[in-house]
């Protein structure tokens, strides 16, 4: 940097006019009066030098103090203007002052702390915008634990301003007992788990770490608390471990829950030397609900059900859902011996009772009934499992004996539970095995007497036993997938006999096959059948599938989808066991149906009962109405056949016309009705 001159040039240029203006004028004044003295040139010569220089010199020295004192003054106030404006902030003018004297040097150091604070200042604010912009409640604490910032989301957390907190106490904002003391020590990046006190004393739970900053200014240590609002994570916790242990529907303990307090009432029962009574409750006939009011009043009943029984019992009693429409009861101080068992019988009456009266829905009176199996600790069983198996056993005689009853477990029942068990592994060896046989009952019209048809019945000939109904393997088959192997294997049966009497030139009509839900439920269904019949050669319309009432309603909109794909391939359907079920006029016209079955338990007294008659009337007339062909099963007599004749059935099939036989007798039946008159022509006559 260039040295600056202490006086500019314009100054000493103004300053030496001056001098000299002044000089001649002293002189002009002295000369003036000296003449007006009457003295000679060289009288006042050397006094006039001597005065003119003195003046000279004394203007000159006065010009030069004023101009310096000026420009001082003026450098002295660029330096306090500029030193006005970082006070108000403003670091953006630099200091112009160049000077190598200690004014240059204040200049300097003065345009030095500018930009420090300039960049101080940028820093800050900066630093001011992180804190403010972080969702994060930000706390800035010393070393005294008192509290010297606030970011405003900590003002938010705590509901009050940035001025209410500075200088407070950082463990006076915490929780005490229940979160535990804050400690500034407890510094580091594990989280732990507090609550901030707000400013109307409200609790807020959060989430908080502690992180300490050092600095070489002891008043710039300190720590950093970081807190994040954890309520709504606190909640859905609790709503996880609610759910977790309550049913969300009945809201009483799920089968986990329960179970666990069936373990807490047996510890309890054994270190006291009592007893208590596990009913298993099952509401019957739940299916037929959901289907004939839908699943809405599936779930109404079920509520109504906890309701009644929990408002029945006294309030110690513990009430679980196991799953479904099955439920569980522990009623503690029930007595072991059979004495006592009036009392559990009386208690199961009463929650049957209550049960069964009828509830509103929707316009409708629904009427439910339940049934009950009643196991005892420790007498029927000494743990969790055991117990609910014993109850569980009690419950299915209960069914068995047509519901809306009790039954209290005795050691017979396992050994029937057993049995069943073992029935089913034994299920599973026969098919394997191909031990199962296939049976045609044929279907006869009503009109001519001729064989038009056939239904294929599975059988399994138990060697130890005998002959197994399907009516008892086929509920074991359902239990597990089992009942889809069985199903393929009858279609593929099916096929393979057709099959051979197309190859002798018999003709067999349609032979119908059963389908359960699960294989109606499968994704693949479809191709399978069109499979099967493609392997063998048979057309597809030389089938007709039956599927019972129960079923086709099950689900009914996927049930339709499958069934239209089977009815489009070319596959003759039938509604089995028309008239149990609940399916109503409008939703029988959706399904692609060719025939009904009449259920044989209206067939039976149908020629002797006149509310069976009119059933079955009504049922042939609906079925005629909707242009589809009616059968009825289970004839066993003259006088069936001839009223069903009357009331203008097509066909019928039962042991009037024999036993089910076997593909080989089949065959034969329909030689014989090639060769001439039609087999059951006579009991036509």
């Amino acid at each position: 940097m260039k040295p600056r001159s202490l006086f500019p040039g314009n100054v000493l240029t103004t300053v030496t006019v001056c001098a000299l203006a002044v000089a001649v004028a002293v002189i002009g004044l002295y000369v003036v009066l000296h003449r007006s003295a009457n003295l000679s040139t060289t009288d006042y010569a050397t006094p006039l030098l001597a005065l003119t220089v003195t003046t000279a010199v004394l203007v000159t020295v006065f010009a030069l103090l004023a101009v310096w004192t000026r420009n001082q003054v003026s450098d002295i106030r660029k330096l306090i203007r500029s030193a006005g404006r970082m006070t108000a902030g403003d670091y953006d003018g630099p200091l112009t002052l160049e000077r190598n004297d200690e004014l240059g040097e204040l200049a300097r150091r003065l345009d030095e702390l500018r930009e420090r604070l300039r960049t101080a200042t940028i820093s800050r604010d900066y630093l001011v915008q992180v804190l403010a912009s972080m969702s994060e409640a930000l706390l800035l604490v010393d070393t005294a634990g008192h509290v010297t910032r606030a970011n405003p989301a900590a003002c938010q957390l705590l509901d009050c301003d940035e001025g209410r907190l500075i200088g407070r106490e950082v463990a006076d904002l915490f929780t005490a007992g229940q979160f535990g003391e804050f400690q500034l020590a407890e510094t580091g990046p594990r989280a732990r788990e507090s609550a901030l006190l707000g400013a109307g004393g409200q609790e807020v739970p959060v989430s908080y770490t502690v992180s300490q900053f050092h600095g070489s200014d002891p008043a710039m240590r300190g720590y950093v608390v970081a807190a994040r609002n954890i309520a709504e994570r606190k909640l859905a916790e609790q709503r996880i471990r609610y759910l977790a242990r309550i049913d969300a529907l009945t809201k009483v303990p799920n089968r986990m829950q329960f179970q666990h307090l069936m373990q807490r009432a047996i510890a309890r029962s054994g270190r006291q030397g009592r007893q208590f009574a596990l009913l298993y409750i099952d509401v019957d006939r739940f299916k037929d609900i959901n289907d004939i009011y839908g699943h809405s009043a599936g779930d109404v009943c079920l509520e109504t059900l906890t309701e009644r029984v929990g408002r029945l019992l006294p309030e110690s009693t513990v009430m679980g859902r196991f799953a479904g429409d099955e439920f569980g009861v522990i009623l503690e101080g029930a007595a072991n011996d059979r004495e006592n068992e009036a009392a559990l019988a009386d208690s199961a009456r009463r929650i049957l009772r209550e049960i069964a009266r009828p509830f509103a829905f929707h316009g409708h009176q629904i009427h439910m009934t339940a049934s009950i199996g009643i196991a005892i600790y420790p007498g029927d069983a000494r743990n969790v499992i055991d117990l609910v198996r014993s109850a569980d056993s009690a419950l299915y005689h209960a069914k068995r004996a047509g519901g809306d009853s009790f039954e209290l477990f005795n050691p017979e029942m396992n050994a029937l539970a057993t049995e069943r068990l073992m029935l089913k592994s034994k299920l599973r060896r026969a098919f394997e095995r191909d031990e199962l046989l296939l049976h045609y009952q044929p279907k006869v019209d009503v009109t001519t007497g001729r064989v038009v048809g056939a239904e294929a019945l599975v059988r399994w000939d138990l060697s130890e036993r005998g002959l197994v109904l399907p009516s008892e393997f086929i509920p074991l088959a359902e239990e597990s997938n089992l009942i889809l192997d069985i199903g393929e294997w009858v279609l593929d049966r099916v096929c393979h006999d057709f099959k051979a009497w197309q190859a002798q030139q018999l003709f067999p009509g349609r032979i119908a096959v059963n389908l359960s839900l699960k294989q109606l439920r499968q994704p693949n269904f479809s191709q399978r059948v069109l499979g099967i019949c493609r392997r063998h050669g048979v057309a597809l319309a030389s089938l007709e599938l039956e599927i019972t009432e129960s079923t086709l309603m099950e689900d009914a909109e996927r049930t339709l989808k499958v069934l239209d794909e089977l009815y489009n391939m070319g596959l003759s359907l039938a509604i089995d066991d028309f008239g149990t079920g609940y399916s109503s006029l409008s939703a029988l016209q959706k399904f692609p149906i060719n025939t009904l079955k009449v259920d044989r338990s209206f067939v039976r007294d149908a020629a002797t009962d006149a509310d069976d008659a009119m059933i079955v009337r009504t049922i042939i007339q609906m079925g005629h109405g909707l242009k589809l062909d009616v059968i009825a099963e289970g004839v066993e007599s003259a006088g069936q056949l001839e009223f069903l004749r009357a009331a203008g059935c097509d066909y019928v099939q039962g042991l009037l016309f024999g036993e089910p036989m076997k593909a080989v007798e089949f065959r034969q039946l329909l030689q014989s009705q090639q060769q001439g008159t039609p087999v059951f022509r006579r009991l036509l006559a």
